[in-house]
């Protein structure tokens, strides 16, 4: 294969309309841009949210809240009906979990909750649980540790 030889995915490209090329192209004259007015204009067209001049619904509705996402840990979570998969006995660690794909993403740390039944004796190491989770983990025979 070379250079030359190479074209894109059918389908995935589409042609590029010509427009005010005359009536018979069906884009001709106003190129489907109406009759005059400020979207018919070159560099017309107004931002979005403009009402028009009135005041605008981001201006009149007041600010609320508060969001700490600079500063907040966020914590990627599992849970427990997914460790059924490893064997009895093994240890259970963030690096495990990102290994065998339970986990894309670590984020700030991981979470484990307690959602499922957990058949399997494990030590699981994560940075937080849930009560629930530690009761289920500790009721089939593992422990559990912070890290």
């Amino acid at each position: 294969m070379k250079l030359h030889e190479l074209s894109p995915n059918e389908g995935s490209t589409a042609t590029r309309k010509r427009r005010g090329r005359g009536a018979g192209s069906g884009l001709g004259k106003t190129s489907g841009r109406g009759h005059k007015g400020q979207n018919a204009r070159s560099g017309g067209g107004v931002r979005p949210g403009f009402e028009g001049g009135q005041n605008p619904l981001y201006r009149r509705v007041p600010k609320r809240g508060f969001n700490n996402d600079r500063f907040a840990t966020v914590f990627a979570i599992v849970n427990l009906d997914q460790l059924n998969r490893f064997e009895a006995g093994t240890e259970v660690t963030p690096e495990l979990l990102l290994n065998e794909g339970i986990l894309k993403n670590p984020k700030d740390g991981i979470k484990i909750l307690g959602n499922g039944d957990l058949n399997v004796q494990l030590t699981v190491k994560a940075h937080k649980f849930s009560q629930h989770a530690a009761e289920k983990i500790q009721a089939a025979g593992g422990k559990t540790e912070v890290i």
